[in-house]
């Protein structure tokens, strides 16, 4: 009996060894060739996108007296420059529409979106005359495209000059007059979006309202962001206002995409913990046929092994090509399958789709299962393993251990001639 336990032992651990060789496989698969991936989704689709309010400013001509000394002589010459006075900023009015898109590269889904953005501007000319100020918008990011581009200045169209990542025009503007800038564009980008006040820096923000609607509920801000002020359900999605009527702060507004379930991190996650699967149901079938007089040899083990190595072989490979879910479900069939057909030929049938096939469910395919359920998959093991103990303690509790593991009497020689 010692014997037959310790090339059980030794066969789990080789199984282990063989699942973290997996495991370590599949998130090489998976992160070895992300940055590749992500550049190819940004190239295709859009870079995250982060949107500045514009600048409005005229230039004024400043004339100074410079002096120097020439020969001798202390001289005075008149020279002009030209200094940009930017207009304060009144009023921001911003209705930002997000759409979530994910998209499968390799291993990996990334959360792209679609933006629809639009912005009502109010800026003041503190001028005591009539000034040319020209408007600046800067996109998000130069890594994007921008469709259905709108930009007027008190509802009038004006000429744009666009460089590689900003458009501008210029307007007329009485003197202490307000201008009202509208902005609008249709855009894609990929993983969040975010609305910078200052490039970093403090800033005041005086009548800002940003309404942003959703066609998902599952709503995540950044690190270092501010939170909305009210956020209400709506018809598959949400609705969420920051409003503030004077606002001195660093910190920006911001949405992080949904994401998705990832098949390569959790195709790895459940390599990685199958041998926590592989000793229980170990465990309980040594447990059931030592109680009930079964002969399971370690070569039956191995086998068996090698029958819950085959789910999560066929799960690293199948998820390139197919959901996860789909996968899980085609892996666990095989799997079971693998066990059920063997230990039939092995110990019986009733054995195989009894007691066998229910430990495999449990164990490898609910166990796996759990990493499914973010956040909770730790309570439902240990939940599980708990039950399991407590079964076996309750099946177990009267067992005389010593009799099931005493050796056996040798077989008396024949002595027939």
């Amino acid at each position: 009996m010692g014997k037959r336990i310790i090339a059980i032992v030794v066969i789990f651990l080789f199984a282990a060894a063989a699942w973290g060789i997996l495991g370590a496989t599949i998130f090489s698969r998976t992160y070895s060739s992300d940055g590749a991936l992500k550049d190819r989704v940004v190239t295709l689709w859009g870079a995250p996108h982060k949107q500045t309010p514009p600048a409005a400013s005229f230039q004024k001509l400043n004339t100074k007296k410079v002096e120097s000394t020439e020969n001798g002589k202390k001289m005075v010459r008149t020279e002009e420059e030209k200094i940009t006075i930017p207009l304060p900023l009144e009023s921001s009015r911003i209705d930002v529409g997000l759409a979530l898109e994910h998209r499968q590269k390799g291993l990996l889904w990334y959360s792209t979106y679609k933006v629809a953005f639009a912005g009502v501007y109010a800026f003041r000319n503190t001028s005591d005359k009539e000034e040319r100020v020209t408007f600046t918008l800067d996109f998000p990011t130069a890594q994007a495209i921008y469709d259905d581009l709108v930009f007027t200045v008190d509802d009038a169209s004006v000429a744009l000059a666009s460089e590689r990542k900003a458009t501008s025009g210029t307007a007329i503007v009485g003197p202490g007059k307000t201008a009202t800038l509208r902005v609008g564009y249709r855009s894609q980008g990929l993983n969040e979006w975010r609305y910078g006040f200052g490039g970093g820096e403090v800033a005041q923000v005086r009548d800002f309202t940003l309404r942003m609607t959703t066609d998902f509920e599952d709503v995540d801000f950044p690190e270092g962001t501010l939170s909305p002020s009210e956020k209400p359900e709506t018809a598959g999605g949400r609705e969420l206002i920051w409003a503030y009527k004077n606002l001195v702060s660093g910190y920006e507004i911001g949405m992080v995409m949904p994401e998705k379930l990832q098949p390569g991190p959790l195709a790895g996650r459940i390599s990685f913990f199958a041998p926590v699967s592989l000793f229980f149901f170990f465990f309980l079938m040594f447990i059931i046929t030592t109680m009930r007089g079964i002969e399971l040899h370690p070569v039956n083990y191995f086998f068996l092994a090698a029958a819950f190595f085959s789910f999560h072989l066929l799960l690293a490979y199948l998820v390139d090509h197919v959901s996860i879910h789909v996968a899980f479900v085609i892996c666990s069939a095989v799997s079971i399958f693998l066990v059920i057909s063997y230990l039939r030929l092995v110990v019986g049938t009733r054995f195989a789709t009894g007691e066998a096939a229910f430990a495999q469910f449990i164990y490898l395919v609910m166990f796996s299962y759990a990493f499914f359920f973010k956040g909770l998959t730790g309570l439902a093991i240990t939940v599980g393993s708990i039950i399991t103990l407590f079964v076996v303690m309750q099946l177990t509790g009267r067992v005389r251990w010593a009799e099931k593991f005493a050796a056996k009497p040798a077989l008396p020689a024949d002595k027939s001639v």
